[in-house]
């Protein structure tokens, strides 16, 4: 079946919206208080607890409406950061070489840094720690890669001839980088968007699993993920839910951010 590229593309962006949009009103649609046992502990899913009880009786489903708002917010943080922040170095390292030979180097030094590590240095040094400190400690570990592409990515264009023509006319740096180069790596902002998105989701997830940042009795997918597992042949719900609260909406956003990204070619696109 044949659909035109807008319906195709607006099918791609639909989950992705539609789970975000669900994790930011979660809180204000529980059925059920997020932090008062209504069940017993790990009960199977029944009358009054959809998806059952989790290891101290609350319900899973109201946990799991309320645990996205907060890694939501806190990833599309890290990710519009990230993204701003690489374009602007990433486009000036790819004009200016002798800064973008330096932007390089400390680059590769981050890169180096581990994620678990480097996620535990600066939450666990930041005074009173919390979703902010892992924030900030997800936009330091994903920068390097993100100014390395845009700087790939923005290389040739600095070196095409209307650019270089602006350069010679007297423009500013910054007219350079905001309307010659940028505008003409939408569709590589947009896939670095979106990946940042996902290792944001997954870096935040990472440090409520490890309880470094959210902590108990928040409601978070990845404390929920923590807590229940012991109990996951009792109620396989109190820890799938949330993992696939996770993963879709990681997938989703990722997809969508690909869909957004400028398409050449054909104008239809064909399912199976």
């Amino acid at each position: 079946m044949t659909i035109p590229h807008r319906a195709a593309r607006f099918l791609r962006v639909l989950p992705a919206a539609l789970l975000v949009v669900l994790a930011l009103v979660g809180p204000w649609i529980t059925p059920h208080a997020v932090d008062e046992p209504g069940t017993m502990p790990f009960a199977e899913p029944g009358d009054g607890a959809l998806l059952g009880g989790d290891q101290l009786g609350r319900d899973v489903l109201s946990r799991v409406l309320a645990g996205g708002r907060e890694l939501v917010l806190s990833a599309l943080l890290i990710a519009v950061v990230v993204t701003a922040a690489a374009a602007v170095i990433g486009t000036i390292g790819a004009l200016r070489p002798a800064v973008g030979r330096v932007v390089e180097r400390a680059a590769d030094v981050l890169i180096l840094l581990p994620a678990v590590l480097g996620i535990m240095l600066v939450a666990l040094s930041w005074p009173g720690g919390g979703r902010l400190a892992v924030a900030v400690a997800a936009v330091v570990l994903g920068l390097p890669y993100a100014v390395r592409l845009v700087a790939h990515a923005a290389a040739p264009v600095a070196a095409s001839g209307y650019v270089e023509a602006a350069a010679a006319g007297g423009e500013r740096l910054w007219f350079l980088v905001v309307r010659e180069v940028l505008p003409n790596l939408r569709a590589i902002l947009l896939a670095l968007f979106g990946l940042r998105f996902v290792a944001a989701v997954y870096v935040v997830s990472m440090a409520g699993f490890l309880q470094i940042g959210p902590q108990p009795p928040a409601a978070d997918w990845a404390l929920m993920i923590r807590e229940n597992s012991p109990g996951i042949l009792l109620n396989p719900w109190a820890v799938l839910a949330p993992s696939a609260a996770i993963g879709l909406l990681a997938l989703s956003v990722n997809l969508a951010a690909a869909a957004l990204a400028p398409q050449t070619g054909r104008k239809a696109v064909t399912l199976l």
